[in-house]
Order: structure tokens, then C-alpha cells, then sequence
């Protein structure tokens, strides 16, 4: 089982977005220290819900800081990014960090972010698919060239080529957020692991499982890359020493972030959006993921791993909103929770 941190660089009520960040580099170090595998960052634009705009910079950063931790996007926005000059910033980290990024690739949302990157709506509705396919030629192939909707260009060299690392990897694994059935065909089709979000259950992260092997079997991937497919679960994690402080150490803080960073959100065309009640939203977080003892977390993400045959975990630890109890928190997790799974 390799658990890893989720880091938004979330800003909470009453803080400034340096501190934010500041409280992401600082977790990120702090996973390393405490011997998590991976650290997962995310990316959003304009909204305190996450201050980091860049997942891929930001992973630059972390892995010329570590040594040994893998470092992943989780995920870089497709819909806003040329999969090309994405493709390029991940061969190079790939290349130089010695195999340790993980390119996480999602569709994204409806937002404003469409509008000001003049990617379109059309993008986010229906451009993911040749996007995705345009992103890993680019970095499986000695040279790409495209005849698409979105992306048409002649032949061209991949410099840097990511299968020239010092390492067994062709290239950095790329792995593909999947909210949907659509998505989760998708991914399969391609033979791709899926990242799964926190928002939902094991029961239906199992039944996604499942539907992502059922149609990676009818396209035809190979039986060794669906057996050894390591799909990513995404979820919570707050350990206190009895599970009551762990649920209000969350309880307290998060409702207040996710209202101020999801009301902030605007979608490009006017839409509607459904809300979440935030601290019904928390709540929810509570009861799915690992929140409570060292023990109660690894029995939890014992429980899931049986539950959906996941095996890797990308946990959010900064749901304090506090940068001292965050670290604390995946001090915890490596020492107290991590030795009851391996």
C-alpha cells in the first residue's frame, strides 16, 4: 500500500494566499520526513478553494527539494493547457528528478478559466479525449504530429524524449481524474489508472473499478496492464487521540474554506451550479476517510484497499487550515498509522 498527501494549498478564512502556499511546501517537506510515498497537488484558478495555479510548477519545486518522494499533479487541467507543452514539462521532470513525477490529467470544471485562457467551452465538453491522446503520444513517440479538432501541426521532434531517463520508466505515468462513466471509459480504454475523488464511497469507487477493467478488457489492453493498473483514491485524513478531536478539528475549520473557496467559483457560461452544504459536505468527509486514531485510519484504509482493490491513497492533511497541526498531522500518519499497513 503506498498513502501519499493531497495538498490544495487551500486558503482558509482570515488567511493570505503566501501563507497557503507557504503551509503546501512545508507539508509536502514534511511527507518526505515522515516517509509517505507520494505528495499529490492540485491546481485551480482565481478561487481560494486552492491557491496553487500550476500543479507542474509547483511539483518542480517540491522534487528539487526531496529525494526520495514521488511527486504528482493531481491534476493538471487539460481543458486550459496544451497537452503538447504539458507533455514537455513532464519529460523534463521525468528525466531530471530520475523518474519521480506522476502526471495526474483532469477535464476540469465549466469555470471562467475557459474564457481567459481563450481555450472555449467546447474544450471542457468535448475536447478531454483528443487532448489526453495528443499528451501521452507526445510522450510515448519519438516524434508526434496532429490532424485533430482542437490541435493540427506538422511532425515533430519530442525534445526532451521522456525514455531518456536513467531509469526502467518510458516516461512518467499519467493518470487520469475520472468523475463519471465517460471518464472512467476513457482512462480505460487507454489503459490508464484512474484517480478517484474524495467525495465518494468505497462501494462506488469498487463499482468504478470494476467498470474501468470491464471496458479496458473489451478494448483489448493487456492483461498485465489491467492486473497491475494502480488506480489513486483520494480522501481525508486527521488524526487525533480519540476520533471526537479529529471530527471537530475538521468540523471547525473546513466549512468555512469550502464555503468561501466553492462560492467563488464561476462558471463561464451563467449556468446553475448545486451547491454542497459545507458542513454537511465535512461531515460526509468524516464518515468516509480516515479520521480518528492511528489505528481507526488504518483500519479505515485497510477497509478500503480490501473494499475496491486500491492500493494508493492521496490524503488531504491540511483540514486544519493550520500550518503547525498540518505537519503534525503527517508526522502522525508516517509514524502512527503507516507502520499498521506495510
Amino acid at each position: 500500500m503506498r498513502v501519499g498527501s493531497f495538498v490544495l494549498a487551500a486558503q482558509f478564512p482570515g488567511q493570505g494566499q503566501g501563507e497557503a502556499l507557504h503551509r503546501a511546501v512545508r507539508s509536502a517537506e514534511a511527507a518526505e520526513e515522515a516517509g509517505l510515498d507520494t505528495v499529490w497537488l492540485a491546481e485551480h484558478h482565481f478561487v481560494p478553494y486552492g491557491t496553487c495555479p500550476s500543479a507542474i510548477t509547483l511539483a518542480a519545486l517540491l522534487l528539487g527539494r526531496t529525494r526520495r518522494l514521488r511527486v504528482g499533479t493531481a491534476v493538471s487541467v487539460l481543458s486550459t493547457a496544451h497537452p503538447v507543452a504539458l507533455g514537455e514539462q513532464a519529460a523534463l521532470l521525468h528525466i531530471t528528478s530520475g523518474g519521480r513525477f506522476s502526471l495526474g490529467v483532469g477535464r476540469g470544471g465549466p469555470w471562467v478559466d475557459l474564457e481567459v485562457f481563450g481555450a472555449g467551452l467546447k474544450a471542457y465538453e468535448t475536447g478531454f479525449p483528443e487532448s489526453l491522446d495528443l499528451l501521452v503520444r507526445w510522450l510515448r513517440e519519438p516524434s508526434v504530429a496532429a490532424a485533430g479538432e482542437r490541435f493540427t501541426f506538422r511532425e515533430v521532434p519530442v525534445v526532451p524524449r521522456p525514455s531518456e531517463s536513467l531509469t526502467d520508466a518510458e516516461g512518467p505515468e499519467v493518470v487520469v481524474a475520472c468523475t463519471s462513466p465517460a471518464s472512467v471509459r476513457l482512462a480505460a480504454e487507454r489503459g490508464l489508472p484512474m484517480l478517484l475523488g474524495m467525495h465518494v464511497g468505497d462501494e462506488e469507487k469498487a463499482d468504478m473499478v470494476a467498470l474501468w477493467r470491464s471496458h479496458a478488457q473489451a478494448a483489448g489492453v493487456a492483461g498485465d496492464t489491467i492486473a497491475g493498473a494502480a488506480h489513486v483514491s483520494a480522501g481525508v485524513c486527521q488524526i487525533a487521540d480519540r476520533r471526537t478531536d479529529a471530527v471537530e478539528a475538521l468540523t471547525k475549520a473546513m466549512p468555512g474554506w469550502l464555503k468561501q473557496g466553492l462560492d467563488a467559483h464561476v462558471t463561464v457560461d451563467g449556468r446553475a451550479r448545486a451547491m454542497r452544504d459545507p458542513l454537511a459536505y465535512t461531515e460526509l468527509l468524516c464518515g468516509l476517510h480516515p479520521v480518528g486514531t492511528p489505528r481507526l485510519c488504518a483500519d479505515r484504509l485497510a477497509a478500503t484497499s480490501e473494499r475496491t482493490g486500491i492500493t494508493r491513497f492521496a490524503l488531504l492533511v491540511e483540514g486544519s487550515g493550520d500550518l503547525a497541526a498540518t505537519v503534525e498531522n503527517v508526522r502522525r500518519l508516517g509514524a502512527e498509522v503507516l507502520p499498521h499497513l506495510r
